[in-house]
């Protein structure tokens, strides 16, 4: 019995832990690590961020059924956090819906 409980709490955690869809570290200004599937317009606009404003720092990006929210570490500079929000595809492509005429 107390191995049913465990593995259920085991099971809820792994289901509602967020987990990030797209992960990426900047260390002085070079990106180190990405992970996810970024759109190929916010990599190269945060790269290129990153080439005139150096930055050390993480940023996250989290997705739900009706919002995406991006997340910075707390050495990326409010500056650095405007531009990347305005780099940012807020509509990504959603292979679900239609395209208009």
């Amino acid at each position: 019995m107390e191995y049913v409980i465990i593995l259920a709490v085991a099971v809820i955690f792994l289901v509602f832990k967020d987990r990030p869809v797209m992960t990426m570290k900047f260390k002085d200004g070079e990106l180190t690590h990405s992970k996810g599937d970024i759109p190929h317009g916010f990599l190269v606009g945060c790269k290129e961020i990153a080439h005139k404003q150096p930055f050390s720092g993480q940023i996250k990006v989290y997705k739900n059924r009706f919002t995406t929210k991006i997340t910075f570490s707390k050495t990326v500079p409010s500056k650095v956090k405007q531009r990347i929000h305005n780099v940012f595809p807020h509509t990504g492509t959603n292979k679900k819906q239609g395209r208009r005429a």
